[in-house]
């Protein structure tokens, strides 16, 4: 783990202070055509393209790529060439699993006396960690907060994780899997790790390869390992789209720390998308993304909803509310993306039955 935060602060200091370029798209009129749109600054990608080809390789022997389609509805909604990345067709519904399996390979390679891991989530997570860690013969504990997804805990199970419930919300789950590390022995595995991140970079790699250029790539925030895999591959293959990020109005602390240059945690979170509760951001994260992202979208659970349903009707797939709140953002900036190439990742399918069911009922 030292080894990459040491290159993370080298190649950082690299880097220039400031952003220029950067914009907010409410400040964006959209009303000239010819209006030139900043493009999104590039600095030296912690990662090369060789060593994020190496996890990608890695993450390739458990599952296969997933599909970028092209969904004719959705580019004439929005009058623009429109691409879903479809990260809900991996075997645990989500992208996280593509980190943990590169985390896990790590982790045995260079620590073979680790017997067992343990880490904190809302449920994509700790699937991926326990399909990871269970196919390297790792024993896998898991905290999620009280009231999480019973599918979600179920899914955990059958995986084979032990699962523990705990405090009021992630970061309650989070800060308690740490206490438990400490006094269990088990190796605990961060929810935002550069490991983790240079494994999520494969979904991106997959995705630019089949996709050319591409004007944006919104993608939803929750601790940041998703979008900033993006940025690497993005940075490491040496193209120019921008990458946008996406919040919940109830879960801004990745909004807010864009803004003030700083991270900025809340005191709480209040959205029905679970991958978006985030209250405390990750300092790491924070630094990549309000360097290197063009913007970042704020958008409600309302239009999250709605855009869940949108989803299933012009594609028949289903969306989780995080992996939903990309395509709210579109609607919220159709002047910026007309006549454009964009991609939306799809992060994951995991939501309750009887909860989907309600929100597609209106």
């Amino acid at each position: 783990m030292l080894l990459y935060q040491l290159c993370f602060e080298l190649r950082r200091n690299d880097t220039v202070s400031s952003c220029p370029n950067r914009y907010d798209s409410r400040e964006y009129s959209g009303k000239n055509k010819s209006d030139p749109i900043p493009k999104a600054p590039h600095f030296n990608p912690m990662f090369n393209i060789d060593e994020l080809d190496r996890a990608a390789k890695i993450v390739h022997q458990a599952l296969p790529a997933t599909p970028q389609i092209r969904w004719p509805r959705l580019s004439e909604l929005f009058g623009a060439d429109v691409w879903v990345k479809h990260e809900n067709y991996t075997p645990v519904g989500a992208f996280k699993i593509r980190g943990a399996l590169f985390y896990v390979s790590e982790l045995r390679r260079n620590n073979p006396e680790i017997d067992g891991v343990i880490a904190a989530t809302r449920g994509n997570f700790g699937q991926s960690v326990a399909f990871a860690g269970i196919r390297g013969g790792l024993r896998v504990l898991v905290v999620v907060p009280h009231g999480n997804s019973q599918e979600q805990n179920e899914a955990m199970r059958s995986l084979g994780a032990e699962v523990i419930e705990f405090g009021r919300d992630f970061q309650d789950a989070l800060e308690h899997a740490g206490r438990l590390s400490k006094e269990s022995g088990l190796h605990f595995i961060n929810s935002f790790d550069f490991v983790l991140v240079q494994g999520v970079a494969s979904y991106a790699l997959e995705l630019f390869r089949s996709v050319p250029e591409l004007d944006y790539v919104y993608v939803p925030i929750g601790l940041g390992s998703g979008i900033c895999g993006t940025i690497l591959a993005r940075n490491a293959l040496g193209l120019k789209a921008r990458i946008v990020g996406v919040v919940a109005d109830g879960a801004p602390a990745y909004a807010l720390s864009f803004h003030a240059g700083k991270p900025i945690s809340t005191s709480s979170v209040d959205t029905m998308a679970d991958g978006l509760s985030c209250r405390v951001p990750n300092p790491e994260a924070v630094d990549l993304i309000n360097r290197e992202v063009d913007h970042v979208v704020t958008v409600q659970d309302s239009a999250i909803m709605e855009a869940m349903r949108i989803y299933f009707s012009a594609t028949h797939n289903v969306a989780e509310g995080a992996a939903a709140a990309p395509l709210a953002a579109l609607f919220q900036e159709q002047k910026i993306v007309r006549g454009k190439r964009v991609a939306l990742i799809l992060s994951g399918c995991n939501i309750d039955r009887d909860r989907f069911a309600s929100i597609l009922a209106g």
